[in-house]
């Protein structure tokens, strides 16, 4: 899959360090995985950390997908509750908008195992800067409408 530059760019070097692979980029849906091996805690299980920094790289890379070339997003709130252990292969991620607005987006991000059994669920919320955008939120330009993303 060919992602824009301006993705590619959106990409932190923690991403990189993780392993995680991009698969398919949309505001709507961001896919992705991560290899457990390298990411594990003591007990050779994948760490709850690393969960999150997936949960939190799929999300923003779709919140950047959103705001378009100049634009920039960045996580305000995220959580994660883990329903099982991982301790090889790989963990697969995809992030669906929950909500779209003019200044924050909200994603759910659902981690599986290489089974397709569902090992964490996370939530993250962007904030949102459009290109044109002052620090402080504000805009020449109207916001646009919310976007209400139905599951």
């Amino acid at each position: 899959m060919s992602i824009p530059d301006f993705i590619a760019d959106a990409v932190s070097h923690l991403d990189n360090r993780m392993g995680i692979v991009l698969e398919e980029v949309t505001p709507e849906r961001t896919r992705g995985r991560m290899p457990v091996d390298g990411n594990t805690q003591v007990f050779g299980m994948l760490h709850g950390g690393a969960s999150c920094v997936l949960i939190e790289g799929l999300a923003s890379v779709a919140a950047v997908a959103e705001v378009g070339p100049g634009g920039r997003a960045f996580g305000v709130d995220i959580n994660a509750t883990h329903h099982r252990a991982v301790t090889s292969g790989w963990v697969h991620g995809e992030a669906t908008a929950i909500y779209i607005g003019g200044r924050t987006a909200t994603y759910e991000v659902v981690l599986t195992d290489d089974d397709g059994q569902r090992v964490c669920t996370g939530r993250l919320t962007c904030t949102l800067r459009r290109p044109g955008t002052h620090a402080s939120g504000t805009s020449r330009e109207p916001a646009p409408s919310p976007r209400h993303i139905q599951s």
